[in-house]
Parts: C-alpha cells; sequence; structure tokens
C-alpha cells in the first residue's frame, strides 16, 4: 500500500539532513504510529507523502504508483489530516468539503459529505463558517476533509493536538470504525497513550532514522522482562519485615499496599518467598512498561 526505499531529504538552508535513508513498507489495512521528539522527521515525511516537499532521493510508491512519474494518482490514493488549521475561513463546512471535492472531479457528493458530519458530529455545523468553529470542530473538520475523496490511506498528524479529552476519545471511536472498514492509518502523536489503544503497528523515528519498527505487542513484549506487582493487604505492612524482597524495590503506598519491581523470570521465586513467610494477600495487579517508557528508552542518546 505504501513502499518507502532508502528516502532521504536535506534541507539547503542549513544543510539539515531531516531523514537519512529511511525505508518502510505499510501494508493494506494497518493501523501505524509514527511516533519521534520535534524535529525527528514526521512531519519530512509527511510533506514527502503530500506533495508539499521534494524528497533528496529515495524512492516512494503510495498503492504501486511512484510519487515522481504519477503523482495525481498518489494524491488519490491518499489522505492527509495536517497539524496546521490554516484554510480560507470565508467558506462555509459544507462549501469547503464540495471545493475539495471538486479538485478530485468529484461532483454530486452530499450523502457522502452528510455521512461524514454525522459520523464527526458536524452535521449541525455544515452551513457554519469555518472561521466560528471551535478548534475541536476544525480538527474534525480536517479529518473530513481529508476523507471527502474516500482514500484508501488516512495519514493524520497530531489529530487531537489541543482537543479536549471528551472529543479525544469520540475521534478514537471514528478511527477505529474506519479502520475496520478497510482504511490504512498512520497516526503520528505526542500522546503516546493513544498510540497504544488505537495501533497495531510502532514506527518510531528519531534524529531522521527510524530506530524501531514492530508490531506492538511485539515490542511491548521486547521490553516488559521487567514488570511491576502490586500486592493489596488486609493489614498493615512495614518495611522491616519485607527485608527478604529488598532485590525487588519494595515499596509501600496507603500502609497496606506492596509495589515490586520483578524480573519475569523471577516471578515464582518472588511468590514463594511470600508464600514461606505466610504473607496472605487478598489481591494483585501485574503491570507491564507503558508504550511512554519503552519509546523514552529507545530515543535516549
Amino acid at each position: 500500500m505504501l513502499e518507502i526505499s532508502n528516502l532521504s531529504k536535506t534541507y539547503q538552508r542549513g544543510n539539515k539532513e531531516a531523514l537519512k535513508n529511511i525505508s518502510l513498507k505499510i501494508e493494506e489495512g494497518e493501523f501505524t504510529a509514527l511516533l519521534g521528539q520535534n524535529g525527528a522527521g514526521k512531519s519530512t515525511l509527511i510533506n514527502i507523502l503530500a506533495g508539499n516537499v521534494k524528497k533528496t532521493q529515495g524512492i516512494v510508491k503510495i498503492g504501486q504508483y511512484s510519487i515522481d512519474k504519477n503523482e495525481l494518482e498518489t494524491k488519490k490514493i491518499i489522505g492527509i489530516v495536517p497539524q496546521d488549521t490554516g484554510y480560507d475561513f470565508v467558506f462555509t463546512v459544507d462549501e469547503a468539503l464540495k471545493n475539495q471535492s471538486g479538485y478530485f472531479g468529484i461532483k454530486n457528493n452530499d450523502d457522502y459529505i452528510d455521512e461524514l458530519l454525522e459520523a464527526l458530529y458536524l452535521k449541525d455545523k455544515r452551513n457554519a463558517r469555518l472561521r466560528d468553529l471551535s478548534g475541536g470542530m476544525r480538527r474534525r473538520f480536517l479529518i473530513a476533509k481529508a476523507l471527502v475523496h474516500q482514500p484508501k490511506i488516512l495519514i493524520l498528524d497530531e489529530p487531537t493536538a489541543g482537543v479536549d479529552i471528551e472529543m479525544r476519545h469520540t475521534l478514537y471511536e471514528f478511527l477505529i470504525k474506519l479502520h475496520q472498514s478497510g482504511t490504512t492509518i498512520i497516526l503520528t502523536t505526542h500522546y503516546l497513550e493513544e498510540a497504544e489503544i488505537l495501533c497495531n503497528r510502532i514506527v518510531i523515528i528519531d534524529d531522521g532514522k527510524i530506530v524501531a519498527d514492530e508490531p506492538k505487542e511485539q515490542l511491548m513484549d521486547s521490553f516488559s522482562d521487567e514488570v511491576r506487582i502490586e500486592l493489596h493487604f488486609d493489614h498493615e505492612l512495614n518495611l522491616a519485615d519485607l527485608e527478604f524482597l529488598k532485590g525487588y524495590d519494595p515499596q509501600i503506598e496507603e500502609k497496606t499496599s506492596l509495589k515490586l519491581k520483578v524480573q519475569k523470570k523471577d516471578l515464582s521465586k518472588v511468590f514463594r518467598m511470600i508464600t514461606d513467610k505466610k504473607l496472605e494477600f487478598t489481591n494483585i495487579f501485574v503491570e507491564k512498561p507503558k508504550l511512554e517508557e519503552i519509546y523514552l528508552k529507545l530515543i535516549s542518546h
């Protein structure tokens, strides 16, 4: 669906090498998170795919079409939701979506526009001018605009930035349904919990290079040698009585809760030690590292 080979981009101003010989293949139907710090190269990659930035070298194919030889065909396959919310504020939502449809030679698609507006909770704003929309509504409008030509690939660049929590979760539900309908989605975000919730593949880019590219579960498992255990007891605990667990960083919280950091290979050993001391717990929680922790490990210099 999307194939990138040996892609590089150097900006002449400042001789800045934004992308360094990266290769990436996105299969049809994947929901991929593209993660990285500001300046890592994410926006440069997206702008190359959008046709706004010319690559220095490499091959980019979108749906088997080369962006060099078949630019119009690639634009029909891809829809991009940019970070920038700048557009012509004099138009209404309906006018802007019809104008966008016209760029792709699409006419009389009122029914589909209705579907998009309803799905994105914008139907009652159809005749509102863009300048009168709130920040969250503008984000949703940009998604509708990117989808108006029914692209097979949707790229979202920080789609929930500045959006309140309730609307963020509304967008999550919409994206999950869109993905289930067969749309290939690439998401960039600084909210790593939403990448963990939504995506089934994680690509991390740092300093213009891809430093991780794995299915989410595989990536999480590879960094989960150590887990956190929380044990609840029906009586107060004393650290002096837990000296035998000192190798597992024991922490007491709220007097009756014990937290430990344990290597997976030591789990049986730890539970046996606790049982031998006749410490009976009433509940247990085991937590793997979160994507945020894994991300920070991978980009740390």
